[in-house]
């Protein structure tokens, strides 16, 4: 996290900023700064403090050879600290755009900076240090919400936990805060927003400030799972103006699984949100810009240039798009299921879930290798996980070191050709209806809490036909399209569509919402970097 900088590496940055003074009590950054600096220190002493109505806590120290700066610089985001200088001397400061520059061109330092931007994010997030108090409670859906958003985007948070909590009440007091308006959201300090829409909290905090929704882009990439990330990366680094738009968090499905263990390269396995987490940082180092909470609602396709209409209803203009907008878990016919949906049901399995039932029996719904990975992380601090799949084996849809690892944990119990087909319980999830569906017979069994990842569902609805779909509406692309197709979607060029290119010259489908993609990770990442190769050949057409 504080590596100290060789004088020979101090003056390659010292080219991409200016020498500047330095006196103790000089204010670097202010907590809240929009706009962010990169500082070297050459001679001097600096002190990273959190600041808040309480007095200052001390974060970090600089001296001679150090740097400041921690993700948000990368992302163009809001400083979340003050930095003071405590021992005259000289810094080299650069701006965010100069230190993008330094990070593109030379490779050293771009290794020596990122790690160290990404470790300290990390351990922001870990003791809270950040600009966010949330304050909740494990028995409100819209809690866990919350919580999902700010940790899968990174932001660091407090919490604090209503029915826990004893200083809870001195809070709820000075921010005129009633028990009934919880969750709460304290922004910057002073922001108080009352159960708070993601879009709501992403405005609060600047995520997208800086971003020129009108601008004509090159490509517009359209979701930010691994496949729209991997696109955001290839384009970017390649020269082309890329915005990605993103609903909710990066990482789609994959950000919510709790551990990857088959993509290549991490042979310890990786998180879903821990790969999103870099490659979103990896994005922002190439000058891609990522557009979060802002969903795609249409796209206007009639002539070119294309333009994607956002929540808001505002166009954003596009040479070319890459849809990425991935898939939903599919959801049980339960009539009562979205009573439960964040209080005893949920479709992600990570480290905020498994706080939720420790020592408690669960159930997990789902045969294919995200139902698999969260079976094996839960059953380490549940007593016992049910995984209840309708098929017959598991051999079908899922990895064999993923049932090997199933079979081999004792806090498993697998029951096949089983399904749900009842929820009861009164604000929280109490019980479940069981069907055998060998033999009919229904039971009942006392569980507070389900994870459901049962099938994909593709988010293609927003296209409004602009593109030809399968039958269960997934997007068809290249060779899949036949020519009576191509014919009624009126294709105008003399060539075929290009691998991964939809029934609309110069869109392309990518990841989980094409159809025929292969349900993993890995193949996900190499549909978003080939899709970028055709992006070109449009563009120079």
């Amino acid at each position: 996290m504080f590596p100290s900088l060789t004088d020979a590496q101090i003056a390659r940055i010292a080219a991409h900023g200016v020498v500047r003074p330095m006196a103790p009590g000089d204010i670097l950054i202010e907590a809240g700064d929009r706009v962010v600096p990169f500082f070297v220190v050459k001679s001097g002493r600096l002190e990273v403090v959190q600041t808040s109505s309480l007095g200052e806590t001390l974060v970090a120290v600089h001296g001679p050879g150090s740097f400041t700066g921690e993700a948000n610089l990368i992302l163009g985001r809001r400083s979340l600290t003050r930095i003071r200088v405590t021992e005259s001397g000289e810094v080299i400061q650069s701006t965010r755009e100069q230190l993008l520059g330094l990070v593109q061109t030379d490779a050293e330092i771009s290794e020596i900076l990122m790690r160290a931007f990404i470790y300290r994010r990390i351990e922001l997030s870990a003791h809270g240090i950040g600009d966010v108090v949330l304050i909740g409670s494990v028995h409100s859906p819209a809690t866990l919400r919350i919580k999902e958003f700010l940790t899968r985007n990174g932001h660091p948070f407090r919490y604090i936990d209503l029915d826990r909590d004893g200083d809870v009440q001195d809070l709820l007091d000075r921010f005129h805060i009633a028990a009934s308006d919880v969750p709460v959201l304290i922004c910057r300090g002073d922001v108080v927003l009352r159960n708070p829409a993601n879009q709501q909290i992403a405005d609060c905090l600047g995520f997208n400030e800086g971003i020129d929704a009108t601008h004509l882009r090159d490509v517009v990439i359209v979701g930010a799972g691994p496949a729209g990330l991997a696109a955001a990366v290839y384009a970017a680094s390649e020269g082309l103006n890329a915005l990605v738009i993103e609903a909710n968090s990066p990482g789609g499905q994959a950000g919510s699984s709790s551990k990857i263990e088959n993509y290549l390269g991490f042979p310890t396995g990786i998180s879903g949100q821990d790969l999103a987490g870099r490659a979103y940082a990896q994005a922002q180092k190439f000058g891609a810009e990522i557009m979060i909470a802002r969903g795609a609602t249409g796209l206007a396709c009639e002539r070119k240039p294309y333009s994607v209409t956002i929540d808001a209803g505002q166009r954003v203009p596009a040479r070319t798009v890459i849809i990425a907008s991935g898939a939903q878990y599919r959801k049980p016919s339960i009539g009562n299921l979205s009573e439960f949906e964040g209080a005893g049901v949920y479709y992600s399995a990570t480290f905020m879930e498994a706080q939720l039932c420790p020592g408690e029996e669960i159930v997990v719904v789902g045969g294919g290798n995200s139902a698999g990975q969260a079976a094996v992380f839960l059953a380490q601090t549940a007593s016992r996980v049910h995984m209840f799949v309708r098929s017959s084996s598991l051999a079908q849809s899922m990895s064999r070191y993923l049932i090997r690892r199933i079979e081999e944990t004792p806090a498993i119990v697998l029951k096949t050709c089983t399904e749900i087909v009842g929820l009861e319980g009164d604000g929280h999830l109490e019980r479940i209806r069981v069907r055998d569906n060998r033999t009919g017979a229904i039971s009942d069994m006392s569980i507070r809490h389900v994870f459901l990842m049962t099938g994909a569902v593709p988010n293609a609805v927003w296209l409004a036909g602009c593109v030809a779909l399968d039958g269960t509406g997934f997007i068809k692309t290249g060779p899949d399209l036949s020519k009576d197709e191509l014919t009624a979607a009126g294709w105008p060029l003399a060539r075929s569509p290009y691998l991964l290119e939809t029934s609309l010259p110069g869109v392309f489908a990518v990841g989980d919402v094409r159809g025929g993609n292969i349900k993993r990770v890995a193949s996900a990442v190499g549909e978003g970097s080939i899709a970028v190769a055709f992006v070109h050949r449009v563009l120079a057409e």
